[in-house]
């Protein structure tokens, strides 16, 4: 039997640790700590499940939209800090790799190859942050890039651009790692990508299943993209995940694939504008014919 969504609101909004969610739908992410009563965007969970890392644009940091990170102790996220490599631009869409060893964004602070490009930053044996690192050149471009995401099998990059030659305003492209870096960005095929902004998303598991958010009129959406890109993408089945509200940035748990984190409006729980809630990741496994 399904729990009534007031029972989740009332029992959910004490919680703040992955390992606390029980889940019939969903619960909201580190209620006071996490989600507050700023904006809270795209989340990355580290692999081994001891920190968070998301973008806010909460006071104390050191632009407009910054990244913050927490940790977990006693099984709560505590301690919400500004990462140190924060601009006075707007640095956004974190993305842990898979290893733990790296950690990805997106920043529009000046100096960059356009608006948006995408950076790396090493993550030293002690947590600690190395010296950010430019994306190359055959990923940013003159045009915005956002919402990097790297596969765990063959370190496939995923991400959105916009600019010429997309079939919307932000298209997804894929790039292959080659060394230490990537060959050239190549677009996902129509219906994948398509009239409407496809502004990021997640691999789900190794097989080419995506969860990808999708702008329209203003609205985003998360939707579910099987393994087949030639078949229609789907809404995700979420209750708040409609045509008509803000629910993006799906970022699978490394450290809990069955997971995910996305950003959004739920009525209840709220803590503020955009939250961050946690919900049962869409399965992604081609072998089964399915990404539902």
């Amino acid at each position: 039997m399904r729990t009534p969504l007031s029972l989740l609101a009332l029992g959910l909004s004490l919680l703040s640790a992955p390992e606390a969610m029980a889940l019939s739908e969903f619960g909201i992410e580190g209620m006071g700590v996490v989600s507050t009563k700023a904006n809270e965007a795209q989340a990355t969970i580290a692999p081994d499940g001891k920190r968070i890392v998301w973008a806010s644009d909460r006071s104390g940091g050191a632009g407009g939209w910054d990244l913050w990170q927490a940790v977990l102790r006693d099984g709560r996220w505590q301690d919400p800090t500004p990462l140190p490599f924060n601009t006075a631009g707007d640095d956004v869409d974190p993305f842990f790799s898979h290893d733990g060893a790296w950690l990805y964004f997106a920043s529009n602070h000046a100096g960059g190859r356009g608006g948006f490009d995408l950076y790396a930053v090493m993550i030293r044996a002690d947590g600690s942050f190395g010296t950010v690192l430019s994306m190359p050149v055959t990923v940013n471009t003159a045009a915005d890039e956002r919402r990097p995401a790297v596969r765990a099998g063959d370190r496939t990059l995923l991400f959105a651009r916009n600019g010429k030659g997309t079939q919307g305003g932000y298209d997804l492209f894929t790039a292959t790692a080659q060394g230490r870096g990537f060959d050239s960005a190549t677009p996902l095929p129509k219906p994948v990508n398509s009239a409407a902004d496809e502004l990021g998303g997640d691999w789900l598991g190794n097989d080419g299943a995506l969860a990808v958010t999708r702008v329209v009129d203003g609205h985003s959406q998360v939707w579910v993209v099987g393994c087949d890109y030639r078949q229609p993408a789907a809404p995700l089945a979420l209750s708040f995940n409609t045509a008509d509200g803000q629910t993006g940035a799906p970022v699978v748990d490394a450290s809990k694939p069955s997971e995910m984190v996305v950003a959004g409006q739920a009525r209840s729980p709220k803590a503020g504008g955009l939250d961050l809630y946690r919900l049962r990741a869409p399965g992604g496994d081609c072998r089964r014919g399915a990404a539902d």
